[in-house]
């Protein structure tokens, strides 16, 4: 996919900072190419799927160019390690557990849907289904 999605943090309506070591944990095994400058990593996963990675502030890290139920799988590791929300623009937030819909600012959680998913799989089809 070619567009860009986001994974974000939020307390009480507010935006918060990602644990950045935590995400570089995760992302880690699977660079493939990195650029400091820009703050930006390429993933591959075994399948050969891969994501660009941009670190944009402390409280958002950008995929883009990404696709595939490897990637996806990825993305919902990163999401439950960093307790973060995956932001799609136009259309859903996604969140770990339900209870999260009450840190979303009032104008993601009342404008755009709001998708419980805890898998590579549930992300997938609900950015589809957008």
């Amino acid at each position: 996919m070619s567009f860009d999605i986001f994974v974000c943090r939020f307390e009480n309506g507010e935006p918060a900072p990602l644990d950045m070591s935590a995400a570089h944990e995760v992302l880690g095994p699977y660079v493939v190419a990195r650029d400091p400058e820009t703050n930006f990593l390429l993933v591959r996963t075994a399948e050969r799927e891969e994501a660009g990675v941009y670190f944009t502030s402390p409280g958002n890290i950008t995929f883009n160019r990404f696709g595939g139920d490897g990637i996806m799988d990825l993305l919902a590791i990163l999401l439950r390690r960093l307790d973060a929300v995956l932001i799609v623009p136009g259309g859903p937030t996604m969140i770990q557990r339900d209870e999260d819909r009450e840190l979303l600012p009032a104008s993601l959680r009342d404008e755009w849907p709001v998708v419980v998913a805890h898998t590579g799989t549930e992300i997938d089809l609900a950015i589809r289904g957008s």
